[in-house]
């Protein structure tokens, strides 16, 4: 494994982590649908092979108890990506992989989203307690 990335990983928080699952997944169908255009059957076979396991990690990463619809419906995306990668190994097929680059996409956007608005509040939460510490050393001055 990339070192850096190894770094990223151990010192990502949740959010992230699911993020840097998507952006993996989406490189390696990117890559699938250039091995398909060249031909070479080997390469695609692996990398879509390792977008799957990707998605089954982001399937194990889904946590009902926290948010049982939102959960049900992720679940039900993901494994609709992975019959579209099965059917596009299968029929050596670009639009399959078009579509879970697509998906992937949108879901990597919402999850950017939720991470920014994340480090937003961490933002105005950290203002905050500056300027709440602040007043009470005025205070006990």
């Amino acid at each position: 494994m990339n070192p850096y990335f190894e770094q990223t990983v151990m010192n990502a928080d949740p959010v992230e982590l699911v993020q840097l699952l998507h952006q993996k997944a989406i490189v390696y169908v990117k890559d699938a649908r250039e091995h398909l255009r060249h031909g070479r059957i080997a390469e695609r076979a692996r990398v879509i092979g390792d977008a799957y396991a990707v998605i089954a990690e982001l399937q194990n990463s889904l946590r009902p108890e926290v948010a049982p619809d939102l959960t049900t419906r992720l679940q039900g995306l993901y494994l609709y990506m992975q019959r579209l990668l099965l059917d596009a190994n299968f029929a050596q097929a670009d639009a399959p992989l078009a579509e879970v680059v697509s998906l992937l996409s949108t879901l990597l956007d919402g999850w950017t989203g939720v991470l920014m608005q994340s480090a937003g509040r961490h933002e105005a939460t950290h203002e905050w307690a500056t300027r709440e510490m602040g007043q009470r050393e005025l205070i006990m001055a």
